[in-house]
């Protein structure tokens, strides 16, 4: 790796640090230049401008989300969909929980206004490939005959979402033990209703 992408890796990491304490629309340049001991032209040269940088910030974090959600579930290999699904779950609440029980990419979708397409769309891709890996799991469980071989996949993974959202929610109203015990009895009895 060239010191400059090195330079740059580490930029973001930090400002992924950054993004996910206080929000991704509270990221600058000048308050990350602080941060991470640079000059605001020095950090400048690396983005060219706030969007650039929160956007850039965004992919990073899919990648993170990649690393420590969907790398270890892919790792699982053929088997059970049940239980890759079960597993995929329990990092994606692990993923939720370390941001103080916030997912980032929530937040900076409530913080999105439509004066920032391009935002807006580094979202949208992020949430949306998450969504579709989710529905192909759910297919192969179909496929296999683990589930029913009509269970529609995108109104599956529609209904997960639904529950993260509310455990979402739950989390930042009764705390994670209430929140955790809600979602993982409403995972059980929709993954019975998918069964043959």
């Amino acid at each position: 790796m060239s010191k400059g992408k090195a330079t740059r890796e580490s930029i973001l990491s930090k400002a992924f640090v950054l993004a996910s304490e206080n929000g991704l629309d509270s990221l600058t340049i000048g308050e990350l230049a602080k941060y991470c001991g640079m000059s605001k032209s020095g950090l400048f040269a690396h983005f060219n401008s706030k969007e650039n940088l929160q956007i850039s910030v965004l992919e990073h974090a899919n990648q993170v989300f990649t690393q420590r959600v969907v790398t270890p579930a892919r790792e699982l290999g053929a088997g059970s969909a049940e239980k890759k699904i079960r597993f995929l779950l329990e990092s994606w609440l692990g993923w939720n929980h370390s941001f103080q029980g916030s997912c980032m990419f929530l937040d900076a979708w409530k913080e999105c206004n439509s004066e920032t397409p391009l935002i807006q769309g580094a979202l949208k891709r992020t949430i949306t490939s998450w969504i579709d890996y989710l529905s192909i799991q759910i297919e192969k469980g179909a496929e296999s005959g683990e589930f029913q071989s009509s269970l529609n996949s995108r109104q599956a993974a529609f209904e997960l979402y639904g529950m993260y959202l509310s455990a979402h929610l739950f989390y930042s109203a009764y705390g994670e033990e209430v929140s955790s015990e809600h979602f993982w009895t409403g995972v059980d009895r929709l993954l019975v209703s998918w069964q043959n």
